[in-house]
């Protein structure tokens, strides 16, 4: 009986350290090789970045080997029944004055916050091949309190990074106009993944491109010793006009790889500012 006790005493720990806010997320991540395979590492490391664009009935073509991250890929791919995909991978080389090879507690913090930084994305840019030269994404981008009352709320800041999270973000976008998104934080052993979702319509002049909720994007931060291997993936399910699909293939494409930018300089930050 007493051996019993102990045993569940033990479990009801490890149960605990699981499910606490941050601690999952101190664990070591996987190495590049083990996360994408050898051929697609050594692209990478010579700076290719790898897209893939499909339409039709897509599946992930690029999506890492890491199971969180994928379980989320496919419950989404499923639930959505997607006419568009975009998937591109980036390889960050973390700078020299890191702490370690492997993300520290104090530089996840650090760039768990970062990225909470939704208001930063006002201004950023992409290169439109369609009008040959840099537009602007997102003209402004603002936390609110949600959906219905859209009061501006600050950037939330925590001390450790957080299992779950979910923030409403308005942004006037100058190809979609002004609307409202839903992103989710999950915080999974040596990853970050942030899952953005349109809770209202997209439009382009007066048509409808991307009914609401038909927007699945996600953003994986994924630790691999001396480098953070970053996945990114847009899931849409289009409106079947001429054309339509191709175009919004194409514009996210372009518009994920801005958000990527986005991200390298936030993490610069936040590997500088480790006291």
């Amino acid at each position: 009986m007493k051996s019993k006790k102990v045993l569940c005493f033990f479990l009801t720990v490890l149960l605990w350290v699981i499910h606490s806010p941050g601690l999952c997320a101190y664990e070591s991540g996987l190495s590049l090789e083990d996360l994408i395979g050898a051929e697609q590492a050594a692209a990478l490391r010579v700076g290719e970045s790898p897209i893939a664009v499909q339409f039709g009935s897509p599946r992930p073509q690029l999506v890492p080997q890491h199971d969180f991250l994928r379980g989320r890929i496919e419950a989404t791919r499923r639930d959505l029944g997607p006419s568009v995909m975009v998937e591109v991978l980036y390889l960050y080389r973390k700078p020299p004055y890191a702490e370690s090879s492997a993300w520290t507690p104090r530089e996840q913090a650090r760039l768990f916050n970062e990225i909470l930084a939704l208001s930063t994305l006002a201004g950023i840019q992409y290169y439109s091949a369609s009008r040959g030269g840099m537009l602007t994404l997102y003209e402004t981008s603002q936390v609110i309190d949600g959906p219905s009352t859209r009061r501006p709320v600050a950037d939330p800041v925590f001390p450790q990074p957080q299992a779950e999270l979910t923030l409403y973000v308005r942004q006037q976008d100058l190809t979609f106009g002004d609307n409202i998104y839903r992103y989710s934080f999950f915080t999974a052993p040596g990853a970050f993944v942030i899952t953005q979702q349109n809770i209202t319509a997209l439009t382009v002049g007066i048509i409808t491109a991307i009914g609401r909720n038909n927007l699945r994007s996600t953003i994986a931060i994924l630790d691999a010793g001396e480098y953070i291997l970053v996945y990114a993936a847009s899931m849409v399910r289009a409106v079947s006009l001429p054309g339509m699909r191709e175009r919004v293939g194409n514009s996210f494409a372009t518009r994920t790889k801005a958000v990527i930018q986005w991200f390298t300089g936030r993490a610069d930050k936040a590997f500088a500012n480790v006291d």
